[in-house]
């Protein structure tokens, strides 16, 4: 009885802190996922519970892990990318692990009451550095007026909020239905206000996409009364944006003017985003089959060796990914890899959930809608094999699944 308890209570420690561990740096959060890992493998030895090899989403894993490792060594540096790939195997063993905890519901109800704890503390100080110029504890100023919060020297403190929002929401509506929806609704507009603040353009596009379509899920309000609101909200959205001389510059001028002052539509290449996709759209017509290997893109634009002629490279511009998630895809792993990728993707994300999405929980569907703006195209992202993004992406995976009574890989085998 006192071993049961002290592993109820290690896990709880160790799942609890994971958007805490985030914040402090990579080398944390992966020594988290990495310790979340080790001692979950014990316990599924010690409890003898691997019924789960038999479900279809944990063997999909294993072929996106194997496609993984053979391209390494189709790689242009497979001595690297090996040791890069094989450490993936962690986003399959949180995902098992996510998926044995679900199945004890009060268990993530503390843990998700602890997110978004954190997640509030984040939010609010966004506001602070907002109007104070600094944060808490005095960063802010590196990017001119863009927010950084407790990132210091990244303006990625949108993303990260964007990364935890609709799963604490739908937190919040499963657990807290009967007693303070008003209040859940209040922290949905409070959140997303926050990720508009800090600037960040993709972030933002996604948050009030992912937000608009997850209050249209609300079946609360008919469809009529959901429109109206809505578009109450997005009025509400465009006069935050038009009264602040600084949002107004990040989400209209330097969105659709060049640095000339030209429309970005009329002079598409003074843009700098166009350059990332063209660049990565050169690189894959380089490597048509399989791409220059997963996580390469940086050696092959960067690299001042001759793999390819002069004429060639000419287009290509110097950067750790082309800031797409379709362009890295086709870039670094060619068609052949492309397509395997996004079978495996899709299948795990959308072909068996949305038989049963209507009937699903909140955390469920917030999940899911993360996921799906993984997948919107042209709207720019950060690069999807890098440490922060996967372990995002393999987060919202596993809350997809375990959440899930029908989907839970311990329960559907």
């Amino acid at each position: 009885m006192k071993f049961n308890k002290f592993i109820y209570y290690y896990f709880f420690l160790i799942f609890s802190v994971l958007p805490i561990s985030v914040v402090i740096g990579p080398s944390v959060s992966l020594i988290n996922i990495i310790l979340i890992d080790l001692s979950f493998v014990f316990l599924l030895f010690y409890t003898k519970k691997f019924s789960f090899f038999k479900n279809k989403a944990f063997q999909l894993l294993l072929v996106l892990y194997l496609y993984l490792i053979f391209n390494s060594f189709i790689s242009i540096q497979p001595e690297l990318n090996i040791y890069r790939n094989f450490g993936f195997v962690r986003i399959i063993l949180l995902f098992v692990a996510f998926n044995y905890f679900f199945n004890k519901k009060f268990f993530f109800k503390k843990v998700f009451f602890i997110w978004l704890i954190f997640i509030t503390f984040i939010v609010l100080d966004v506001f602070v550095e907002s109007f104070f110029g600094q944060n808490l504890i005095g960063y802010g100023g590196v990017y001119g007026k863009r927010i950084v919060s407790f990132f210091r020297d990244e303006p990625v403190v949108g993303w990260y909020i964007l990364s935890f929002y609709f799963v604490i929401i739908g937190y919040l509506l499963d657990y807290y239905k009967k007693t303070s929806q008003n209040k859940t609704f209040i922290l949905y507009l409070i959140f997303l206000i926050a990720i508009i603040l800090t600037g960040e353009r993709s972030s933002s596009i996604k948050a009030i996409i992912g937000a608009s379509l997850f209050f249209l899920f609300y079946n609360k309000f008919d469809l009529k009364k959901k429109f109206l609101i809505l578009i109450s909200f997005l009025i509400f959205l465009s006069f935050l944006i038009l009264n602040s001389d600084y949002l107004k510059h990040r989400f209209l001028n330097q969105a659709f003017f060049t640095k000339h002052d030209q429309s970005v539509l009329s002079n598409i290449d003074d843009s700098l985003y166009f350059k990332h996709y063209k660049s990565g759209i050169e690189v894959f017509k380089n490597n048509k089959l399989i791409g220059v290997g997963n996580k390469n893109y940086r050696i092959e634009t960067c690299s001042e060796k001759d793999n390819l002629n002069i004429n060639q490279k000419k287009n290509y511009l110097c950067s750790t990914h082309p800031h797409q998630i379709y362009f890295e895809l086709l870039s670094e792993h060619g068609l052949f890899g492309t397509i395997l990728l996004l079978s495996i993707f899709f299948h795990l994300v959308f072909y068996k959930v949305l038989k049963y999405f209507t009937k699903e929980n909140y955390i469920h569907k917030g999940a899911l809608i993360y996921l799906f703006l993984f997948f919107i195209p042209l709207i720019p992202s950060g690069s999807f094999f890098s440490d922060y993004t996967i372990t995002i992406f393999g987060l919202n995976l596993s809350i997809l699944y375990g959440s899930s009574k029908r989907l839970n890989i311990f329960n559907n085998t």
